[in-house]
């Protein structure tokens, strides 16, 4: 039971890291600081001060490039791989009592996933935002990442099951917009 709740954390962490990259991370490094979260072997660096020190201020470099109407189209070119690989670690960093490859098997692939899905959205709405508003809205478009990122990590901490529901909600929500927006309405005669 306890991998499975690693593993749902994780899941939760790395869809946090798809809204903002650093903001997750130093949540984590916050919550097993304080004894909320326990790390997997191998990631005990990120519960170090020096990992705090590090992503505070990557943390506030990373929120205040996105308030800069043409660094943050700029800045999502760099995000979208580092959200992934970011995703990555936060996966792999909860899971605990299985195997290697099975371990990094599931980082990849749910961690990197749900990281690229979330990631996705917030490219094209900041895309969107940017064509219709000349990047005037773009301002409220980070402002509501970054509450979704600290909003997304805390609650795959506290409860991560409603966290996957609510991951697996917006996945559904978002392959059913592409589906509109790549194959229009099919009709049934």
């Amino acid at each position: 039971m306890e991998t499975l709740l690693g593993i749902g954390i994780g899941i939760g962490l790395s869809a946090a890291c798809g809204f903002r990259v650093f903001v997750p991370l130093l949540i984590i490094n916050l919550a097993s600081l304080s004894g909320h979260l326990q790390l997997s072997p191998g990631f005990a660096w990120m519960s170090s001060y020096y990992c705090t020190v590090a992503l505070a201020t990557a943390t506030i470099v990373e929120v205040l490039a996105y308030y800069l109407p043409w660094l943050d189209q700029l800045l999502d070119l760099i995000a979208s791989p580092a959200a992934i690989i970011a995703g990555i670690m936060a996966t792999a960093s909860m899971i605990t009592d299985i195997t290697p490859f099975l371990k990094w098997t599931l980082a990849l692939i749910a961690g990197g996933g749900a990281a690229a899905t979330v990631q996705g959205l917030t490219v094209a709405t900041r895309m969107k935002s940017t064509f219709l508003t000349a990047g005037t809205a773009n301002w409220f478009i980070s402002s509501l990442e970054l509450i979704g990122s600290i909003i997304t990590a805390i609650l795959a901490i506290i409860a991560p099951l409603l966290c996957i529901v609510l991951i697996t909600l917006l996945s559904i929500l978002i392959i059913w917009k592409a589906g509109h927006f790549f194959l229009g309405r099919i009709k049934v005669k």
